[in-house]
């Protein structure tokens, strides 16, 4: 690893705190950890670490209170909400208290370090900037949102995620596959259409003419490209 990259994991079982910070240290991460609401709060805001993950369900207050809270103080580093609420992540209005991106419970351990790895390669590479300029708009991932001109447009997390990965690859061509692998994650039984309707919501909210794409673009048979 490049860089010692500091882990939260905030958790009231603590069985399963135990494993992921046991996995955690194992991969090379530093980790701090804490079983409650309040604790996470000061321990978040005190040691300011790389990624967080949040627990959902916790004692003295919920996950989602915690991130409001330490957002408002100025936190702004990748926030991972850990929940049993296996709705569709468009229907967890997470982004509205400000997490980054969400895993189910009960999760495969595999899934969650791809989760962290893929976000650590983001942070390492992205060390000197948190925020992509391209055109006349900032993108904000750890909070996912695009600034347009002046105006804030919120991403939701799966479109976060796909603008993400598109920054990481740009001008390359990137596969349909591939990319609902990235985005959806390894078992999922998602469908192409559903990928398309997601980047036409993107396309919506990035290009001025959403029919005559300028960044991301449709590779006919193949997948997208996005250019910047």
């Amino acid at each position: 690893m490049q860089k010692e990259i500091k882990v939260a994991v905030i958790e009231d079982d603590e069985n399963l705190r135990f494993l992921v910070v046991h996995r955690l240290k194992t991969e090379g991460y530093k980790v701090i950890e804490a079983a409650d609401g309040n604790s996470a709060e000061e321990l978040i805001l005190s040691e300011k670490p790389d990624i967080v993950l949040l627990d959902w369900m916790l004692p003295n207050k919920q996950g989602s209170e915690v991130c409001q809270n330490v957002r408002k103080q100025g936190f702004n580093k990748f926030i991972i909400m850990m929940t049993a609420k296996a709705q569709d992540i468009d229907k967890i209005d997470a982004y509205s208290f400000g997490v980054s991106d969400y895993i189910t419970k009960p999760f495969n351990m595999e899934v969650l370090m791809a989760l962290i790895d893929n976000k650590v390669k983001y942070v390492i590479s992205n060390e000197k900037s948190e925020v992509h300029k391209f055109g006349n708009m900032e993108h904000h991932p750890n909070t996912h949102s695009l600034i347009k001109g002046d105006k804030k447009i919120e991403l939701t997390i799966l479109e976060n995620r796909i603008l993400i990965y598109f920054f990481q690859y740009a001008n390359q061509v990137i596969k349909r596959e591939e990319l609902m692998m990235v985005v959806w994650g390894y078992n999922s039984d998602v469908n192409t259409r559903t990928l398309d309707m997601h980047i036409v919501r993107l396309r919506k909210k990035i290009e001025e003419n959403s029919d005559a794409a300028n960044y991301l673009q449709t590779v006919r048979g193949i997948g997208y490209k996005f250019t910047v």
